[in-house]
């Protein structure tokens, strides 16, 4: 049996899962599972290479003995894949030790390092071509032809994340304190949900901007906004706004001409119809011959299906040193 191993590592914590592999790559079968609720630390070089493996290799271990392999015989798995947020400008670190310590641990040699988005479309879309808009907090679309990926957004609430959870939240919030102020696009419904919520209007930038984790406010009001939409038509237009986004971003990355499927992956399409309505409008303007499907998977199993493709030859998604950077193959 051909024992492969899927990793996904977030601000949540670090979860792992151990498959089977079956030829062709598209064919794997989850065996077991484990969770640290502990996130990998990042630190000067970027993420902490000792601190992923401390928890990877006592998981991994456990992981195949459960399953009945014998974790001490190298070469039980076959291949890895580690999905990481932050891979792309954080995963130098990662990059220059995981290959030797896996290999050296566990006698793995084959080896996958993964942004989350990469993990997030294959267990959304597998190896077929399309695009995957990720939507939770941020937003980061993401579609290839095969050949090479295209990526769009994803740049932070500061700098873009354009229809996702913090900029509705901040856009609601705005217009809430246009209200407060007596300014044209101002919504008192919102006013009145942002007290609610917050307090009196004159002490949020108190609370708000000496919070590191701000994004994560402002998307804690996006569910209000979704809420009030149905009665404030502020909140309705920032919703359509929000959709128009996300579309242009699905629309930037969906390969030319492409006929094939735009899958949502994320937190923030709970918000439902508010926003569900408004983006499949967009989606059929922009993207007229696209079909929007539902993720088959989340990144853990996007994890699984790398590393299974990597044991069976079959890998077909593009590699890129930032985005899909498979070391054991571009050092042999």
């Amino acid at each position: 049996m051909s024992w492969v191993l899927g990793v996904d590592s977030g601000g949540s914590g670090l979860r792992i899962a151990l498959g089977s592999a079956s030829s062709g790559g598209d064919g794997v079968t989850t065996v077991a599972t484990t969770v640290s609720a502990e996130p990998v630390r990042t630190g000067p070089s970027g993420i902490d290479a000792h601190h992923l493996l401390g928890q990877l290799l006592p998981a991994a271990r456990e992981l195949l003995a459960r399953a009945g392999a014998d974790p001490l015989v190298t070469g039980s798995l076959s291949a890895v894949t580690v999905g990481a947020a932050g891979m792309a400008t954080l995963g130098d670190g990662l990059r220059a030790e995981l290959p030797v310590a896996l290999e050296r641990a566990l006698g793995v040699g084959r080896l996958a390092l993964a942004a989350d988005a990469v993990t997030g479309y294959a267990g959304a879309l597998g190896q077929r071509p399309g695009a995957v808009v990720a939507a939770g907090t941020g937003m980061i679309a993401l579609g290839t032809d095969l050949t090479r990926w295209h990526r769009a957004d994803g740049w932070g609430h500061l700098l873009g994340d354009c229809g996702g959870g913090a900029w509705i939240g901040r856009a609601g919030l705005e217009a809430a304190l246009r209200a407060h102020d007596g300014r044209r696009g101002g919504s008192p419904v919102l006013l009145s949900r942002m007290e609610a919520v917050f307090g009196p209007a004159s002490e949020l930038p108190g609370l708000l901007y000496p919070r590191t984790d701000r994004p994560a406010v402002l998307a804690s009001f996006a569910p209000e906004v979704a809420r009030c939409a149905d009665l404030d038509p502020v909140a309705k237009d920032i919703l359509s706004a929000a959709a128009r986004q996300i579309a242009e971003a699905a629309a930037a990355v969906c390969p030319t001409g492409s006929t094939g499927e735009v899958a949502l992956t994320g937190g923030l399409f709970k918000l439902g119809d508010p926003l569900l309505v408004p983006l499949r409008a967009e989606l059929a303007e922009q993207l007229p011959r696209a079909t929007t499907v539902s993720p088959a998977g989340d990144p853990l199993a996007g994890a699984l299906l790398i590393a299974a493709a990597l044991a069976t030859d079959s890998l077909r998604l593009p590699r890129d040193p930032r985005l899909l950077d498979v070391p054991t193959q571009r050092h042999r």
